[in-house]
């Protein structure tokens, strides 16, 4: 094999992820290994591929987002518009998760001041006995 091309074992051991998922993504038209029998390879652009798809899931991006923003890959056009589709994707969930971090702040305030309530009316309860 070439040194170039990475089995999907060695790829689920440098990525930490599964078959299943490498297959996944493939299937979902994210990743193009080469085949060699029935052996699937994965050259450098799956791996760089690889790395975008994994942190865009970190950061909650949908796959079906992921998939449109590596299809903008055009290093023709120096990559502009991928570039810019990625930063205005990414802008968006920023300020999803800024939402979500806003209303869990507010959550958890509720439920200290409902568990503090909580302990008020257990020890009234006691006292009381």
């Amino acid at each position: 094999m070439d040194d170039d091309l990475l089995t999907i074992r060695q790829m689920c051991d440098a990525f930490d992820v599964t078959p299943r998922t490498l297959r996944f993504y493939e299937s979902r038209e994210l990743l193009f290994p080469q085949r060699r029998g029935q052996h699937r390879l994965y050259g450098r652009a799956d791996r760089a591929r690889l790395i975008l798809i994994l942190r865009g899931k970190r950061f909650g991006f949908s796959l079906e987002q992921i998939r449109q923003l590596l299809e903008l890959y055009d290093p023709a056009e120096r990559n502009i518009t991928q570039t810019e589709a990625t930063l205005a994707t990414a802008r968006d969930r920023l300020a999803d998760m800024e939402r979500q971090q806003r209303e869990l702040a507010e959550a958890i305030a509720e439920l200290r001041q409902q568990i503090a309530e909580g302990v008020v009316s257990l020890q009234k309860l006691k006292s009381e006995a």
